[in-house]
Parts: structure tokens; C-alpha cells; sequence
């Protein structure tokens, strides 16, 4: 039997599904059910296996697999973009957004035959819903999709496939099997991307962001595994090995991601991106603003170290110490939200290049900085660090920026969309650096009854609701972009329901909630 807490973040996520499709009801909406009914069965088959240690790879313990909540992500952000992009008569990323929702329906149906395959005895029931579902999306996308939209599909699932082999193997218990389809469709998604992309560049498609952004996750995740491999055959915390490290850093991103983004973007990457840093004056305010929070944050780890020191090696950061973070990332965002959109993006891209590769030289040993990073950044681990890699800051980092990454700007009259859609781009901040940091913190001091089968209380969850609707207000306060038209409603019941979802997952709420809640927006 599913556990309440399991039952009721299912019921959640249904509700969403059938919230979206209220707005958006058409042929990939009987998909998008299908998947999700199928995908609740299947969850069942997954928890068991992890449970039992019957799972291929070693996944994150602590939580359920997450197969629901995850599986309905990416279709969701398809369809919704579709219908965003329908609605003002660009085709181009109309197309887009069906090959989004197709791509992670897909992606999604092949996990769970994975779970079903390697579920002994064979769960026959489940084995028939998911055919039916199967059935369903496939006989969709043959009358959806082009012959060039189906192999770009099965290319997405290809990376996939292999992608999550070699992670999954190299980094055991870093993720659940639904971060790790969140994780891994996404990048796979981003690397078929480029490789579309830098073929077909003669056409001039696209923003130089946008390709910045897709070349720095694409090097990153390069150079990590290129390292990973490398470093199974030496010892990568002696100086030789550290050197050779920075050494090819270097070569690797001078002579092979430089020159990538150089061909997409037809003009010398460093120029473009010291032109495009410093030309406004409002950009260099944002600058030396953003590069003072950096110092105040780095300035709590060390405190936090300091006392650490003088109190007890044992001495854990508690939780509102955690959410300092939160504040001073809340503290960064809002400002470049209502100066400098752009100038966000790309400094949110140039901040997750940085974190991923101080994570390699902490994970690696790198020296001169790998032990100091290793002793800092243990004082603020939870029970989600549970793997090899320390994974929470990153996915902070990418909660507040991934509804600013993903926001439809080309589908968007003036830069903005209508409606709850104007305030796609606060997702991140609303569901994260509001929500979730009101709820924990005045959850762990003040709350009293608790959610049955968790240890998230009542009070913090109401607190959290509260908190958003007061964050949105503020917003259409100093905002002269965001322009609601009555759609209030909307906004607490997809507010209301995103922090309820907060309440019952186990999954990494900061990657989980500003995606459903920018759903929930752009629906």
C-alpha cells in the first residue's frame, strides 16, 4: 500500500494535471492524464524496489522515488508553452512546446518500463496501464509531429539513456529516480539542443543568451564527466593530478567551448560578454550590488565555520541558518527581475558554471581548494546529501533561475505575458525564496500540528501561502511590467497548492516547486 504522505503528494500533483488541462484541454491532454495515472501505479513498483534494494542503481534514500511529480513536469512546461505561443501566433516555438511535452512524456513512459521490467513477479496490472498509456502517447505523437520532430524525440531519449547509465553509476545516491528524469531528461534536452543548434546555425535562430546558456551546461557537464572518467585511473588529490586538472580546464574551455560558442554567436565570446556585462549603468549598480551579497554570503559560511571551531566539530547549521541563503538569494533576484531581466539570465548561467565547478574541485580534491571546501560546505549538509556530491546550493540556484531561463520571451507581447503568466519570471521567487523559507522557518519554531505522515507543519504552510500572496502584491507594487487583469483567483489556488505540495514531498522542493508553480502561471 502507498504510504498518506506518497497518497496526498499524488493527489496534489493530480490536482494540478487537471488544473492546467481545465485551461488547456485538447489532444495531448488525454496524454498528459494517461501518463499520470500510469505513472502513479508505477511509483508504487518503484518505492519497492528501493525499499527491497532491488533498484539497478543506488538512489538517493530518505525519500520516495518521485516517479509522479516528476513525470508530469516536462510535458506540463510543453503544453503550457504551446498554448502560451499558440495563442500569439508564433509556430515556431508552437512546434517547440509539442516537442517539449512529447520529449518528457516519452522520456518518462521509458522509466517507468524500466521499473516494470525489473519488478519480479511481473505486475501485470501496471504492465497493462502502462501499455495503454503508451499507446496513447505514441499514437498521439504519430499524428502530432513531423518525421524531423520524431527523430529529434528519439534522439532526446537516446542521450537519456546513456546519460543516465554512466551518472547514475558514477554518482550513486545523489538522486531519486524522479530528480534524476528531471535531471538528466533536462540536460539530455539541452545537449540535443546544441548539437541542433550548432548544425543549423546558418539560419541565425536564437538569442546569444540562449546559446550561452546551453554551451556553459553542456562544457560543464563535459569537463565533470571527462574528469569523472579520468580520475577512476589516478589519485586526484595529489598536486600533479591538480595541476593536470587546471591545466585542462583550460585547454578544454579555450580550445573547445570557446570556440563552440564563438560559432554560435559569430563573434569573440569574452568581448560579447564583458560588452553585454557593462553596457548600462544600471548593469554595473547590479553588478557591485550582486558581488556584495556574494561576500555577505561567503561571510556567513565562515562565521558559521568560526563557531563551529569554537563550539563543537559536531556543530551543524540549523535550519533558519540555511535559509540565510534564501534571503540573500531573494535579496539578488528581485532586483534583476525589475531592472535587468537579461542581465539575470546570463549572471544566473555564470553563477552555475562557478558552482558546478567548485563542486569538481571539492568532490576531486582539488588542490589548493578541494579539503578547505570539503571542511566549509559540510557544516550546511542535510539528509539530501546523501551521495557523493553536495547538490542543495546548485539546486537553489537553479529554482530561482529556471522560470527565468524557460520564460517563453519570444511568445511574450513587450517582454511580458498576460495574466498570472507576468509573474512566470517570480516562480523561482515566490515558491523558494518565499515560501519555502517562510514555511521552514516559522514552521520549526512556532508550528504546532503537524501534516499527518510528515514532519511539516500547518502553520508553516498556511504562513507560506500568506507570505506569497503579500510577495505578489509587493510585486505588482515596484513591477510596472506585471499587469494581473483580475486573475487573482488563479494565483492563490496555484499558490495554495504548490506549498501544499511542499508539505507532502520528499523530493528537492527547490527544484520541484518553481517549475509546477511556473506551470500553474503560464496555464
Amino acid at each position: 500500500m502507498l504510504n498518506k504522505p506518497v497518497l496526498v503528494e499524488s493527489l496534489i500533483v493530480f490536482a494540478i494535471v487537471l488544473f492546467v488541462h481545465a485551461v488547456v484541454w485538447d489532444r495531448y491532454s488525454w496524454c498528459a492524464v494517461a501518463l499520470a495515472v500510469q505513472a502513479f501505479y508505477v511509483q508504487f513498483k518503484w518505492d519497492r524496489l528501493l525499499q527491497l534494494g532491488g533498484a539497478v542503481f543506488q538512489f538517493r534514500t530518505g525519500a520516495n522515488s518521485g516517479l509522479l511529480p516528476a513525470s508530469m513536469v516536462i510535458p506540463l512546461l510543453g503544453i503550457a508553452m504551446k498554448e502560451r505561443c499558440k495563442s500569439a501566433g508564433i509556430v515556431y516555438f508552437e512546434r517547440f512546446g509539442i516537442v517539449v511535452a512529447s520529449t518528457g512524456m516519452l522520456v518518462a513512459l521509458f522509466l517507468s518500463v524500466i521499473a516494470v521490467g525489473i519488478t519480479k513477479p511481473v505486475p501485470t496490472n501496471t504492465c497493462i496501464l502502462t501499455g495503454v498509456a503508451g499507446s496513447i502517447i505514441i499514437y498521439t505523437m504519430k499524428h502530432s509531429l513531423t518525421v524531423s520532430e520524431v527523430i529529434e524525440v528519439l534522439e532526446v531519449l537516446l542521450i537519456f539513456v546513456y546519460l543516465s547509465m554512466i551518472l547514475l553509476y558514477l554518482l550513486p545516491r545523489c538522486f531519486t529516480p524522479g530528480e534524476a528524469l528531471l535531471v538528466l531528461g533536462g540536460i539530455s534536452f539541452v545537449l540535443n539542443q546544441l548539437i541542433k543548434r550548432s548544425l543549423n546555425v546558418i539560419e541565425g535562430r536564437g538569442d546569444p543568451i540562449d546559446f550561452f546558456l546551453l554551451v556553459a551546461v553542456v562544457g560543464v557537464v563535459l569537463l565533470g564527466l571527462f574528469f569523472t572518467v579520468l580520475f577512476l585511473f589516478m589519485d586526484s588529490g595529489t598536486w600533479i593530478s591538480s595541476l593536470f586538472f587546471h591545466m585542462m580546464t583550460a585547454v578544454l574551455g579555450l580550445g573547445v567551448i570557446m570556440p563552440w560558442l564563438y560559432r554560435l554567436i559569430q563573434r569573440n565570446p569574452l568581448f560579447w560578454l564583458l560588452q553585454f556585462l557593462f553596457q548600462t549603468q544600471t548593469r554595473v549598480y547590479l553588478l557591485v550590488y550582486w558581488t556584495f551579497l556574494a561576500a555577505s554570503a561567503c561571510g556567513v559560511v565562515f562565521y558559521q565555520n568560526a563557531k563551529r571551531s569554537s563550539e563543537s566539530k559536531k556543530h551543524q547549521a540549523s535550519t533558519i541558518t540555511r535559509k540565510y541563503f534564501h534571503f540573500i538569494v531573494v535579496a539578488t533576484y528581485v532586483p534583476g527581475l525589475i531592472y535587468d531581466r537579461q542581465l539575470l539570465y546570463v549572471a544566473a548561467v555564470l553563477c552555475l558554471a562557478a558552482f558546478i565547478f567548485l563542486e569538481y574541485i571539492r568532490y576531486f580534491r582539488i588542490k589548493p581548494f578541494g579539503q578547505t571546501l570539503r571542511h566549509l560546505l559540510s557544516l550546511f549538509l542535510d539528509e539530501r546529501d546523501s551521495g557523493p556530491l553536495i547538490l542543495t546550493h546548485i539546486y537553489l540556484l537553479l529554482g530561482m533561475s529556471l522560470p527565468v531561463w524557460l520564460f517563453p520571451r519570444s511568445c511574450a507581447p513587450k517582454g511580458t505575458l498576460s495574466g498570472a503568466g507576468a509573474l512566470v519570471p517570480y516562480a523561482g521567487v515566490l515558491a523558494v525564496g518565499v515560501g519555502d523559507t517562510i514555511a521552514s522557518v516559522f514552521g520549526s519554531t512556532m508550528g504546532e500540528i503537524k501534516w499527518p505522515g510528515t514532519k511539516k507543519t500547518v502553520e508553516g504552510t498556511m504562513t507560506a501561502i500568506f507570505a506569497q500572496i503579500i510577495a505578489v502584491a509587493l510585486i505588482l507594487i515596484f513591477d510596472s511590467n506585471v499587469n494581473l487583469n483580475s486573475s487573482y483567483a488563479w494565483i492563490l489556488a496555484s499558490v495554495s497548492l504548490v506549498s501544499l505540495l511542499e508539505a507532502y514531498t520528499t523530493q528537492i522542493d527547490n527544484l520541484l516547486l518553481p517549475l509546477y508553480l511556473q506551470i500553474m502561471f503560464m496555464a
